[in-house]
């Protein structure tokens, strides 16, 4: 993995969600209650920056994700790019789609399959209306993505090339309005393994060339190490738990992280964790912290785990520093070890200087 250190500051941030909050049926008259999709969500991504953004189905990931390319209007909050609130007239959202573009999960269903390679590259820029030759800006993002020389691939179909060749047609799609952010949707998911690795060092490569920021949506955090210069854990609408993606992965600390990293096929080094209860309901969210009705760290018979867990299940969820950069919405996230272990007399005054996520 790759990882450099990135001004993420909100006066440095190239795209930023500031207490995003992102919901659905409010307004329905079926008697349910509102699902609360993103829930007070703050992150920022900074130039040149790789983030991941990782969690099971269901945490709020792609609505979030959806938020910061102006798809969905948040309840509350701002999304800021330059430290500036996105506007969502027509025409200031048309600007900013041009410099916040999206890399969809399928290739496949991301081409149409009646329209050759270069009238799918060349859609955006007559869109946009964005001057110059137009054969030249198709050929500079097709070379960009890795497809050359540039001009053989002009007059193919989707059903011509390869899944891995469809997914940088793809890429090159959203290259060609020469944007700011590339936010990547599983963008590996529906590829062979062979070529995954190729298309995550075009990633990489970009980043280099362009000075391009990039979010990945992904539920694979092996996906997040190889790429990420910093990671964000979701769960239940929040973010969990952040930091540079070596000190996430390395020592978790909040037990989510450490359950959704001991399923992975190469971990070696902790037994798999079954979380315990039912999948999370957005509309019924729990009291205190979100997850406590299925933390495994609560129900070890651990004195000190005991100490808290009253605070864990009535105290709201909290982001506490558990290293430099790295955070953990856990009141267990100023542990010694990363196993968790904690001292609840340490554990308070902490939790009472932390700020809200």
């Amino acid at each position: 993995m790759r990882s450099r250190q990135v001004d993420t500051a909100s006066d440095g941030a190239v795209i930023e969600a500031r207490d995003l909050h992102v919901g659905f049926g409010a307004t329905t008259r079926s008697g349910q209650p509102p699902i609360r999709a993103v829930d007070g969500v703050e992150l920022a991504i900074g130039r040149g920056e790789i983030v991941a953004l990782a969690g099971e189905s269901g945490c709020g990931k792609t609505t979030l994700a959806r938020a910061l390319l102006g798809l969905e209007r948040p309840w509350r909050g701002q999304v800021l790019q330059h430290g500036q609130p996105l506007r969502y007239g027509t025409r200031a959202l048309r600007g900013y789609r041009r410099q916040v573009q999206l890399v969809l999960q399928d290739p496949s269903g991301a081409l149409n399959p009646r329209r050759t390679v270069y009238e799918a590259v060349a859609e955006g820029l007559r869109i946009h209306r964005l001057p110059g030759d137009e054969r030249d800006q198709v050929a500079r993002a097709l070379s960009l993505a890795g497809l050359r020389p540039a001009e053989r691939f002009f007059s193919r179909y989707p059903h011509e090339l390869s899944g891995g060749q469809r997914q940088r047609v793809v890429i090159a799609g959203a290259l060609v309005l020469d944007p700011a952010v590339i936010v990547a949707d599983e963008p590996v998911s529906a590829l062979d393994a062979s070529v995954r690795g190729e298309i995550l060092a075009l990633l990489l490569s970009l980043r280099e060339q362009l000075g391009l920021s990039v979010l990945v949506v992904t539920h694979d955090l092996g996906l997040a190490w190889n790429i990420a210069d910093r990671l964000a854990v979701m769960y239940l609408g929040r973010i969990i738990e952040s930091g540079p993606t070596e000190q996430v992965l390395g020592a978790p600390r909040h037990p989510y992280t450490g359950a959704l990293l001991s399923v992975l096929p190469e971990s070696t080094h902790r037994a798999p964790v079954v979380l315990r209860g039912e999948a999370p309901d957005p509309s019924r969210v729990p009291s205190g912290c979100r997850f406590h009705p299925r933390c495994p760290a609560l129900g070890d018979g651990s004195a000190g785990r005991a100490g808290i867990a009253d605070r864990c299940r009535s105290e709201p969820l909290r982001m506490l520093p558990a290293a430099a950069g790295h955070t953990a919405a856990c009141l267990l996230a100023r542990s010694s070890e990363p196993d968790g272990s904690v001292d609840p007399a340490d554990a308070g005054p902490a939790a009472d200087r932390a700020v809200p996520a």
